[in-house]
């Protein structure tokens, strides 16, 4: 038995397997309205949390939409606009820029509501090293600007976190569009 057993195993080469990623299960979608801010509201999906922006607590309109599951965050901030408009928007261009060097690409789209007076843009970073992968800005032009970048607590290594980026950008798209100023 011994004998049968020894010759039954051959002369295997083994082979390395090539490196694999966990599924990913991704959730149905579902919104609820975030109705508590002083100045706006959106909708979020149910899978995710608001919580109140750690880093700067002065801040009462910063938020934080994070999504455990992902360990992906939205980093929400908002600035009242009084004359100071094209500083907010070239601050929030400086956050774009400073992915460049990790960047192989940067696609802007534009945001634009006029029933809602919600104007702006929205940034996909792309890129192996890419720390946020999604930025966007809006703003009503006078009163108002609202800045959010995605962030993700894992190494940047979006080829293989691309199914949830784009997972987000839905939602992202989703709390842009059902948004609204107060």
């Amino acid at each position: 038995m011994l004998l049968l057993l020894a010759t039954a195993c051959g002369d295997h080469n083994p082979q390395p397997k090539p490196r694999g990623y966990f599924r990913i299960d991704l959730p149905e979608k579902q919104y609820v309205t975030l109705d508590t801010m002083r100045y706006y509201s959106f909708e979020y999906p149910v899978y995710a949390t608001i919580t109140p922006d750690s880093y700067s607590p002065d801040e009462k309109d910063w938020v934080n939409v994070e999504f455990p599951a992902f360990k992906g965050t939205i980093h929400i901030s908002y600035k009242h606009v009084d004359g100071n408009l094209s500083g907010y928007v070239e601050d929030a261009y400086r956050m774009i820029v400073k992915h460049i060097e990790k960047a192989t690409g940067i696609r802007d789209s534009l945001i634009v509501n006029k029933d809602k007076d919600v104007y702006g843009l929205m940034y996909f970073l792309e890129g192996e090293g890419v720390a946020s992968p999604m930025q966007f800005y809006i703003t009503d032009s006078t009163r108002h600007f609202l800045r959010g970048s995605l962030y993700f607590n894992v190494y940047p290594n979006n080829d293989s976190l691309q199914p949830v980026i784009s997972f987000i950008t839905d939602d992202v798209r989703h709390l842009i569009n059902t948004f609204e100023w107060k």
